[in-house]
Protein backbone atom coordinates (compact mmCIF):
# COMPACT_ATOMS: atom_id res chain seq x y z
CA UNK A 1 0.00 0.00 0.00
CA UNK A 2 1.43 3.38 -1.01
CA UNK A 3 1.66 6.33 1.35
CA UNK A 4 -1.12 8.15 -0.52
CA UNK A 5 -3.45 5.14 -0.30
CA UNK A 6 -2.77 4.77 3.41
CA UNK A 7 -3.47 8.45 4.03
CA UNK A 8 -6.72 8.27 2.05
CA UNK A 9 -7.86 5.17 3.95
CA UNK A 10 -7.13 6.71 7.35
CA UNK A 11 -8.90 9.94 6.34
CA UNK A 12 -12.09 8.08 5.38
CA UNK A 13 -11.92 5.95 8.53
CA UNK A 14 -11.56 9.04 10.73
CA UNK A 15 -14.63 10.78 9.27
CA UNK A 16 -17.38 10.77 11.88
CA UNK A 17 -15.23 8.84 14.29
CA UNK A 18 -16.81 10.30 17.43
CA UNK A 19 -20.32 11.25 16.31
CA UNK A 20 -23.09 9.38 18.14
CA UNK A 21 -26.23 11.54 17.96
CA UNK A 22 -27.82 14.29 15.84
CA UNK A 23 -30.74 16.13 17.45
CA UNK A 24 -33.13 18.72 16.01
CA UNK A 25 -35.45 19.84 18.80
CA UNK A 26 -37.30 22.41 16.64
CA UNK A 27 -40.11 20.65 14.79
CA UNK A 28 -40.96 23.85 12.91
CA UNK A 29 -40.00 27.49 12.45
CA UNK A 30 -42.44 30.05 11.04
CA UNK A 31 -41.37 33.36 9.54
CA UNK A 32 -42.66 36.10 7.29
CA UNK A 33 -41.41 36.73 3.78
CA UNK A 34 -37.99 38.45 3.52
CA UNK A 35 -37.08 37.54 7.12
CA UNK A 36 -34.22 35.25 8.25
CA UNK A 37 -34.36 32.14 10.44
CA UNK A 38 -31.86 29.94 12.31
CA UNK A 39 -32.23 26.17 12.54
CA UNK A 40 -30.26 24.54 15.37
CA UNK A 41 -28.82 21.04 15.47
CA UNK A 42 -27.25 19.51 18.59
CA UNK A 43 -24.26 17.27 17.82
CA UNK A 44 -23.05 14.65 20.28
CA UNK A 45 -19.47 13.79 19.36
CA UNK A 46 -16.11 13.30 21.02
CA UNK A 47 -14.56 15.19 18.10
CA UNK A 48 -16.98 18.03 17.37
CA UNK A 49 -14.20 20.25 16.03
CA UNK A 50 -13.45 17.81 13.24
CA UNK A 51 -17.01 16.84 12.30
CA UNK A 52 -18.32 17.62 8.82
CA UNK A 53 -21.95 18.75 9.25
CA UNK A 54 -24.15 18.66 6.16
CA UNK A 55 -27.54 20.27 5.60
CA UNK A 56 -30.30 18.98 3.31
CA UNK A 57 -33.87 19.96 2.59
CA UNK A 58 -36.86 18.15 1.13
CA UNK A 59 -39.79 19.89 -0.47
CA UNK A 60 -43.18 18.21 -0.86
CA UNK A 61 -43.13 15.61 -3.65
CA UNK A 62 -39.48 16.36 -4.40
CA UNK A 63 -36.22 14.53 -3.82
CA UNK A 64 -33.75 15.30 -1.05
CA UNK A 65 -31.57 18.30 -1.92
CA UNK A 66 -28.07 18.89 -0.54
CA UNK A 67 -27.58 22.53 0.51
CA UNK A 68 -24.24 23.06 2.22
CA UNK A 69 -21.71 21.60 4.65
CA UNK A 70 -19.44 23.12 7.29
CA UNK A 71 -16.34 21.75 9.00
CA UNK A 72 -14.61 24.70 10.68
CA UNK A 73 -15.72 26.21 13.98
CA UNK A 74 -13.87 29.45 13.20
CA UNK A 75 -15.38 30.52 9.89
CA UNK A 76 -18.93 29.88 8.54
CA UNK A 77 -19.69 28.43 5.14
CA UNK A 78 -21.92 30.34 2.71
CA UNK A 79 -23.71 29.29 -0.45
CA UNK A 80 -26.05 30.67 -3.09
CA UNK A 81 -29.49 29.20 -3.55
CA UNK A 82 -32.22 29.90 -6.08
CA UNK A 83 -30.16 32.61 -7.72
CA UNK A 84 -29.77 34.48 -4.41
CA UNK A 85 -26.24 35.25 -3.25
CA UNK A 86 -25.39 34.14 0.30
CA UNK A 87 -28.88 32.76 0.67
CA UNK A 88 -27.77 30.20 3.26
CA UNK A 89 -25.02 30.08 5.86
CA UNK A 90 -23.80 27.16 8.00
CA UNK A 91 -21.67 27.46 11.11
CA UNK A 92 -20.59 25.47 14.17
CA UNK A 93 -20.61 26.64 17.79
CA UNK A 94 -17.95 24.74 19.74
CA UNK A 95 -19.19 25.99 23.13
CA UNK A 96 -22.61 24.35 22.75
CA UNK A 97 -21.67 21.64 20.20
CA UNK A 98 -24.38 23.00 17.95
CA UNK A 99 -24.56 23.40 14.19
CA UNK A 100 -26.66 26.29 12.90
CA UNK A 101 -28.16 26.84 9.46
CA UNK A 102 -29.29 30.37 8.57
CA UNK A 103 -31.76 30.90 5.72
CA UNK A 104 -31.95 34.51 4.54
CA UNK A 105 -34.53 36.41 2.48
CA UNK A 106 -37.32 33.91 3.19
CA UNK A 107 -39.62 33.17 0.23
CA UNK A 108 -42.57 30.83 -0.33
CA UNK A 109 -40.22 28.60 -2.34
CA UNK A 110 -38.20 27.97 0.84
CA UNK A 111 -41.00 25.97 2.49
CA UNK A 112 -39.49 22.53 3.15
CA UNK A 113 -38.19 20.22 5.86
CA UNK A 114 -34.54 20.93 6.65
CA UNK A 115 -32.28 18.12 7.88
CA UNK A 116 -28.96 18.22 9.72
CA UNK A 117 -26.62 15.26 9.16
CA UNK A 118 -23.25 13.95 10.21
CA UNK A 119 -21.11 10.99 9.25
CA UNK A 120 -21.79 7.65 10.92
CA UNK A 121 -18.80 6.43 12.98
CA UNK A 122 -16.10 4.62 10.93
CA UNK A 123 -18.01 5.28 7.69
CA UNK A 124 -17.48 7.63 4.77
CA UNK A 125 -20.82 6.92 3.06
CA UNK A 126 -23.43 6.50 5.84
CA UNK A 127 -24.89 9.60 7.51
CA UNK A 128 -26.93 10.11 10.68
CA UNK A 129 -29.93 12.38 10.06
CA UNK A 130 -31.81 14.55 12.51
CA UNK A 131 -35.63 14.40 12.64
CA UNK A 132 -35.96 17.53 10.55
CA UNK A 133 -37.29 21.06 11.05
CA UNK A 134 -40.09 22.39 8.83
CA UNK A 135 -39.86 25.98 7.61
CA UNK A 136 -43.31 27.59 7.42
CA UNK A 137 -43.92 30.93 5.71
CA UNK A 138 -46.55 32.96 7.56
CA UNK A 139 -49.12 34.37 5.08
CA UNK A 140 -49.41 38.14 5.09
CA UNK A 141 -53.20 38.13 4.62
CA UNK A 142 -54.12 36.43 7.91
CA UNK A 143 -54.66 37.90 11.36
CA UNK A 144 -53.32 35.71 14.15
CA UNK A 145 -54.05 36.18 17.87
CA UNK A 146 -51.23 36.98 20.29
CA UNK A 147 -51.26 33.47 21.75
CA UNK A 148 -51.10 30.79 19.04
CA UNK A 149 -49.97 27.92 21.24
CA UNK A 150 -52.15 24.75 21.39
CA UNK A 151 -55.10 25.10 23.80
CA UNK A 152 -55.76 21.68 25.39
CA UNK A 153 -59.09 20.20 26.45
CA UNK A 154 -59.14 16.74 28.05
CA UNK A 155 -62.01 14.22 28.00
CA UNK A 156 -62.23 11.23 30.30
CA UNK A 157 -63.71 7.83 29.38
CA UNK A 158 -67.38 7.16 30.01
CA UNK A 159 -68.47 4.75 32.72
CA UNK A 160 -70.46 2.75 30.15
CA UNK A 161 -67.32 2.14 28.09
CA UNK A 162 -65.31 1.09 31.14
CA UNK A 163 -67.92 -1.40 32.35
CA UNK A 164 -68.80 -2.79 28.92
CA UNK A 165 -65.34 -3.10 27.34
CA UNK A 166 -63.13 -3.25 30.43
CA UNK A 167 -61.15 -0.38 28.93
CA UNK A 168 -61.23 3.41 28.83
CA UNK A 169 -60.37 6.00 26.19
CA UNK A 170 -58.70 9.32 26.98
CA UNK A 171 -59.19 12.13 24.46
CA UNK A 172 -56.79 15.08 24.16
CA UNK A 173 -58.08 17.96 22.02
CA UNK A 174 -55.73 20.77 20.90
CA UNK A 175 -57.17 23.94 19.39
CA UNK A 176 -56.30 27.40 18.04
CA UNK A 177 -52.62 26.85 17.26
CA UNK A 178 -50.36 27.99 14.43
CA UNK A 179 -48.54 26.72 12.45
CA UNK A 180 -50.07 23.32 11.72
CA UNK A 181 -46.90 21.36 12.60
CA UNK A 182 -47.56 19.59 15.91
CA UNK A 183 -46.47 16.38 17.62
CA UNK A 184 -48.68 14.57 20.16
CA UNK A 185 -47.69 11.46 22.08
CA UNK A 186 -48.60 9.70 25.33
CA UNK A 187 -46.67 8.33 28.28
CA UNK A 188 -47.44 6.90 31.69
CA UNK A 189 -47.09 9.52 34.39
CA UNK A 190 -43.77 8.23 35.71
CA UNK A 191 -42.70 6.33 32.60
CA UNK A 192 -40.28 7.18 29.82
CA UNK A 193 -41.66 4.88 27.12
CA UNK A 194 -44.04 6.31 24.52
CA UNK A 195 -47.39 4.49 24.64
CA UNK A 196 -49.12 3.54 21.40
CA UNK A 197 -51.98 5.92 20.59
CA UNK A 198 -54.05 7.25 17.69
CA UNK A 199 -54.68 10.71 16.34
CA UNK A 200 -56.89 12.51 13.86
CA UNK A 201 -55.88 14.73 10.98
CA UNK A 202 -54.97 18.37 11.52
CA UNK A 203 -58.00 20.54 10.67
CA UNK A 204 -57.90 24.22 9.76
CA UNK A 205 -60.38 26.46 11.60
CA UNK A 206 -60.31 30.03 10.27
CA UNK A 207 -56.61 30.99 10.43
CA UNK A 208 -55.57 28.48 13.11
CA UNK A 209 -55.63 24.70 13.45
CA UNK A 210 -57.01 21.95 15.68
CA UNK A 211 -56.13 18.30 16.23
CA UNK A 212 -57.01 15.51 18.66
CA UNK A 213 -55.34 12.36 19.89
CA UNK A 214 -56.74 9.49 21.94
CA UNK A 215 -55.34 6.71 24.07
CA UNK A 216 -57.19 3.49 24.90
CA UNK A 217 -56.18 2.07 28.29
CA UNK A 218 -56.74 -1.66 28.80
CA UNK A 219 -57.77 -3.42 31.98
CA UNK A 220 -54.15 -4.16 32.96
CA UNK A 221 -53.25 -0.45 33.09
CA UNK A 222 -56.37 0.97 34.74
CA UNK A 223 -54.48 1.82 37.91
CA UNK A 224 -51.88 3.94 36.08
CA UNK A 225 -52.04 7.65 35.40
CA UNK A 226 -51.09 8.95 31.95
CA UNK A 227 -50.13 12.21 30.30
CA UNK A 228 -50.63 13.69 26.86
CA UNK A 229 -47.45 15.45 25.67
CA UNK A 230 -47.69 18.20 23.08
CA UNK A 231 -44.71 19.53 21.15
CA UNK A 232 -45.22 22.77 19.24
CA UNK A 233 -43.19 25.73 18.08
CA UNK A 234 -45.22 28.26 20.08
CA UNK A 235 -45.49 26.44 23.41
CA UNK A 236 -44.92 28.84 26.27
CA UNK A 237 -41.22 29.12 27.20
CA UNK A 238 -40.50 26.53 24.53
CA UNK A 239 -41.41 23.66 26.90
CA UNK A 240 -43.52 20.69 25.83
CA UNK A 241 -47.02 20.74 27.30
CA UNK A 242 -47.97 17.83 29.56
CA UNK A 243 -51.71 17.29 30.12
CA UNK A 244 -52.31 14.86 33.04
CA UNK A 245 -55.02 12.19 33.00
CA UNK A 246 -56.11 10.31 36.14
CA UNK A 247 -56.19 6.54 36.31
CA UNK A 248 -59.34 4.72 35.17
CA UNK A 249 -59.86 3.45 38.71
CA UNK A 250 -60.00 7.04 39.97
CA UNK A 251 -62.60 7.85 37.32
CA UNK A 252 -64.78 4.95 38.46
CA UNK A 253 -64.28 5.87 42.12
CA UNK A 254 -65.28 9.48 41.44
CA UNK A 255 -68.42 8.29 39.63
CA UNK A 256 -69.37 5.96 42.50
CA UNK A 257 -68.87 8.74 45.05
CA UNK A 258 -71.29 11.01 43.18
CA UNK A 259 -73.99 8.34 43.50
CA UNK A 260 -73.53 7.69 47.22
CA UNK A 261 -72.59 11.09 48.59
CA UNK A 262 -73.64 14.64 47.74
CA UNK A 263 -71.39 17.38 49.11
CA UNK A 264 -71.04 21.12 48.65
CA UNK A 265 -67.56 20.77 47.18
CA UNK A 266 -67.04 18.96 43.87
CA UNK A 267 -63.59 17.63 43.04
CA UNK A 268 -62.01 18.51 39.68
CA UNK A 269 -62.23 14.87 38.66
CA UNK A 270 -65.97 14.74 39.35
CA UNK A 271 -66.41 18.00 37.47
CA UNK A 272 -64.51 16.61 34.49
CA UNK A 273 -66.60 13.44 34.58
CA UNK A 274 -69.78 15.51 34.57
CA UNK A 275 -68.50 17.63 31.69
CA UNK A 276 -67.63 14.54 29.67
CA UNK A 277 -71.11 13.06 30.20
CA UNK A 278 -72.70 16.35 29.22
CA UNK A 279 -70.53 16.50 26.10
CA UNK A 280 -71.58 13.03 24.94
CA UNK A 281 -75.23 13.81 25.72
CA UNK A 282 -75.00 16.98 23.64
CA UNK A 283 -73.58 15.04 20.69
CA UNK A 284 -76.38 12.45 20.96
CA UNK A 285 -79.11 15.11 21.05
CA UNK A 286 -77.51 16.92 18.13
CA UNK A 287 -77.47 13.71 16.11
CA UNK A 288 -81.13 13.05 16.91
CA UNK A 289 -82.06 16.60 15.85
CA UNK A 290 -80.33 16.15 12.50
CA UNK A 291 -82.17 12.86 11.88
CA UNK A 292 -85.54 14.39 12.83
CA UNK A 293 -84.89 17.36 10.54
CA UNK A 294 -84.10 15.05 7.63
CA UNK A 295 -87.30 13.02 8.22
CA UNK A 296 -89.51 16.11 8.48
CA UNK A 297 -87.99 17.67 5.37
CA UNK A 298 -88.57 14.45 3.42
CA UNK A 299 -92.20 14.26 4.55
CA UNK A 300 -92.87 17.90 3.66
CA UNK A 301 -91.48 17.51 0.15
CA UNK A 302 -93.41 14.26 -0.33
CA UNK A 303 -96.66 15.85 0.89
CA UNK A 304 -96.20 18.84 -1.42
CA UNK A 305 -95.75 16.55 -4.42
CA UNK A 306 -98.86 14.47 -3.51
CA UNK A 307 -100.97 17.54 -2.96
CA UNK A 308 -99.82 19.00 -6.26
CA UNK A 309 -100.88 15.83 -8.08
CA UNK A 310 -104.21 15.87 -6.24
CA UNK A 311 -104.98 19.42 -7.33
CA UNK A 312 -104.18 18.64 -10.93
CA UNK A 313 -106.49 15.60 -10.84
CA UNK A 314 -109.34 17.64 -9.32
CA UNK A 315 -109.01 20.25 -12.04
CA UNK A 316 -109.16 17.65 -14.80
CA UNK A 317 -112.21 16.01 -13.17
CA UNK A 318 -114.00 19.35 -12.89
CA UNK A 319 -113.33 20.18 -16.54
CA UNK A 320 -114.70 16.78 -17.54
CA UNK A 321 -117.88 17.25 -15.48
CA UNK A 322 -118.47 20.75 -16.88
CA UNK A 323 -118.03 19.49 -20.43
CA UNK A 324 -120.51 16.63 -19.87
CA UNK A 325 -123.11 18.95 -18.31
CA UNK A 326 -122.96 21.47 -21.14
CA UNK A 327 -123.27 18.65 -23.68
CA UNK A 328 -126.46 17.38 -22.01
CA UNK A 329 -128.01 20.85 -21.83
CA UNK A 330 -127.33 21.52 -25.50
CA UNK A 331 -128.83 18.17 -26.46
CA UNK A 332 -132.05 18.90 -24.59
CA UNK A 333 -132.37 22.32 -26.19
CA UNK A 334 -131.93 20.90 -29.59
Amino acid sequence: MSLLEAFTFLSFWAVGLGLTKVEQSQISISAEVKKSIDIHCKITSSNFEGEYIHWYRRKTYEALEHLIYVSSTKSPAQANLGGKKNKIEARKDSQTSTAILTVNFIENEDVAIYYCTGWYPHSSWIKIFGKGTKLVVTPSDISLPADISPKPTSFLPSIAEIKLHKAGTYLCLLEKFFPDVIKIYWKEKDGSTIVESQEGTTVKTNDTYMKFSWLTVTENSMDKEHKCIVQHENNKRGIDQEIPFPSIKKVVAAFDSTKTCVTDEISPLQLQLTSTSAYYTYLLLLLKSVIYLAIITFCLFRRTAVCGDGKSSNRRWRKKVNFSSSFIVRKRIS
